[in-house]
């Protein structure tokens, strides 16, 4: 690993340091700061394994509001210090400091606009005098640990400064204090992700697990090779983008406040404090797992391996085959996990279900399909995104009745907006899916189908017995065939049989282990497939898979990208939406006084291994809750 580079000067000579800097203690560092005696940009790599500090100067009436900003957004803002006013000293951070003299450079701003860098702010002794110090955390402090996990760290390769973005994300404002949030990105080795997380997790008071991981444009970065600060630091062939909150955050709020006068550290010339950084191993309470969601954009999240343990476990459960099909040859492992990952990053949603079995039958639904599409919706209100549900326009009106009656039940919490799709021209898809047809304005970011016909390699739509019933059915695939030409747009298919829409993923498998799976085959593939025993098994797994994620703290946080206070305050709200038997009991009997019946993979009568299926299926719904707790 390379050392930084600096020069100093030593009695009238400019002498090159290139050894020792990361190896002296804080003290030796900051009095070479305090005299002048470096001549570089950054204090990335020195004083390795001691904490460095951010640092906010702001008049004494606007501290308390300001240090509520940093505890309302402690990803980027973590507190290591607040002075007294008038007090260049933090004792508790290290000794023999005086903050006028001991940041390699400083910003002055008036009125909110930066009028100047100094190298001290002695000039400003009796303005201090009233002036609060807050010595917040910084990213610096955790590159020893990713170093020592052999995880290169570019921008010290690089001698540089890292590379700091202002992002689209609004912090959690307080009083004056309001800003966007600001991050760090280092690149890294794909292959070294989760090594990095799991280093930098547990030390919350350097910024802790990364808030990003993936395309820079899902933070609204529009220009990647230009960073807002810092310097552009150039990543290897196989690196990923990897982003932390970043105490930069600080001097756009400073910036936003408008106050007649205050100073902060300059980007990347942080204060060093005579603290060791946190043993990561001692503090790892969880452990937090990476997994990929998308590939385009590339984008990854974080969850606990608890969590994940729990979601796997549901997977299980639902994959068993009440009807000796096969169904188990479809399975695909973590696809329940990484579905539910994505749809927890969403904010909009549309699902679509109906699977027209009894054509000869008016309605010719069956009961497989809507009660697993209300159980998702019913979460997804809970959890605060918007969702809609398509169907076929000859089924509208049936399911406004159903929607009505399960709000009334207390199933839904409010009516789901329904929509149908005609497929009239050959831009319909994207013109349902993005405003004006524009791919870079997605009305959803996930598209769920549950036991919903899904168009076979012919063109046309067969039940499990060959049947075609296109003409029962509209054309919905386009929609997810059109998703798959809209960045950030990711799509989930569930099914029991192979035939149902988003199943073209396995349709190999199918083929070969399924009942006429040659002709019924779905080929239209989902980027997620759940294969379910029942297909509302696999609506009730998704319900209870986002209650896990959300309730999951490692997941909470990525999500909210460590700005703004923890959503488990609302965990009982969650758990309300859960499905349970006595909702699904309603639900069925709200279906047959509907005249929906039971279809043939889903049939209430059929036995299996010797007990009723609707036992089956409500003690499915109790094995699938008793993961939960």
């Amino acid at each position: 690993m390379a050392s930084p580079e600096v020069k100093i000067a030593l009695e009238g000579e400019e002498m090159i340091f290139t050894g020792g800097l990361r190896s002296l203690l804080p003290l030796a560092v900051r009095n070479l700061i305090r005299f002048n005696k470096l001549n570089t940009s950054s204090t990335s790599g020195m004083a390795e394994g001691y904490k460095q500090a951010n640092v906010v100067i702001l008049h004494k009436s606007l501290a308390d509001n300001f240090e509520k900003f940093c505890h309302a957004n402690n990803g980027p803002l973590p507190l290591l210090y607040r002075s007294k006013p008038g007090d260049w000293k933090c004792p508790s951070l290290s000794s023999n400091s005086d903050i006028r003299t001991d940041c390699l450079q400083y910003r002055v701003y008036e009125y909110g606009l930066c009028t100047g860098t100094l190298t001290s702010l002695k000039e400003y002794s009796d303005q201090l005098k009233d002036m609060v110090i807050f010595y917040l955390g910084c990213s610096f402090s955790f590159e020893k640990a990713v170093q020592k996990l052999g995880v290169p760290v570019r921008n010290i390769e690089q001698k540089s400064n890292v590379s700091m973005y202002k992002t689209d994300v609004p912090c959690l404002s307080v009083a004056t204090f309001c800003c966007n949030l600001v991050v760090t990105m280092r690149p890294i080795p794909e292959d070294k992700l989760e090594a990095v997380v799991l280093a930098t997790y547990p030390l919350k008071e350097s910024h802790g697990a990364p808030v990003h991981i993936g395309d820079a444009g899902l933070l609204g970065i529009q220009d990647f090779s230009n960073p807002d600060y810092g310097d552009p630091v150039q990543p290897h062939p196989g690196d990923v983008p990897v982003f932390w909150a970043c105490g930069v955050t600080g001097m756009e709020a400073i910036s936003n406040c408008k106050s007649p006068l205050a100073f902060t550290h300059s980007p990347g010339c942080m204060f060093i404090t005579d603290q060791k950084n946190e043993d990561a191993e001692a503090y790892l309470k969880e452990i937090p797992e990476v997994h990929c969601i998308s590939q385009s954009p590339l984008y990854y999240s974080i969850v606990s391996a608890a969590a994940v343990k729990r979601i796997r476990d549901l997977e299980s459960l639902i994959g068993i085959d009440p009807g000796h099909r096969g169904v188990k040859h479809l399975f695909c492992q973590d696809q329940l996990l990484k579905a539910c990952l994505s749809i927890s990053h969403a904010q909009s949603v549309l699902i679509t279900t109906g699977f027209p079995t009894h054509f000869n039958h008016e309605p010719p639904e069956e009961n497989d399909g809507p009660p697993g599409a209300i159980a998702i919706a019913a979460m997804l209100q809970a959890l605060g995104k918007y969702v809609i549900i398509v169907t076929d326009l000859r089924a509208m009106n049936l399911f406004k009745q159903i929607i009505e009656e399960a709000v009334q039940q207390g199933i839904l919490k409010a009516p789901v907006p329904l929509m149908s799709y005609q497929g009239d021209a050959s831009e319909s898809a994207l013109m349902f899916l993005c405003d004006d047809g524009n791919v870079k304005k997605p009305r959803f970011d996930h598209l769920i189908a549950i036991e919903r016909a899904g168009m076979a390699a012919d063109g046309n739509y067969y039940n499990a017995r060959k049947i075609n019933i296109k003409h029962l059915v509209d054309p919905i695939d386009e929609l997810f065939i059109a998703a798959r030409t809209i960045p950030g747009v990711t799509t989930t298919g569930i099914g029991d049989g192979g035939n149902e829409l988003g199943m073209g993923k396995v349709k190999e498998a199918l083929k070969k282990h399924i009942k006429n799976g040659d002709i019924i085959a779905c080929d239209v593939e989902a980027d997620f497939t759940i294969v379910a025993g029942v297909s509302n098994w696999g609506g009730y797994a998704v319900a209870c898979s986002l209650y896990i994620l959300n309730t999951c703290e490692i997941h909470d946080r990525y999500l909210r990208k460590a700005i703004g206070f923890p959503r488990l305050s609302k965990k009982v709200a969650w758990a309300s939406a859960l499905p349970s038997v006595t909702k699904e009991e309603n639900l069925l009997q709200i279906l047959r006084h509907h005249g929906v019946r039971s279809g043939i993979t889903a049939s209430l009568e059929m036995e299996v291994d010797g007990l009723s299926f609707y036992s089956t299926h409500s003690d499915m719904i109790e094995k699938l809750l008793g993961v939960l707790h």
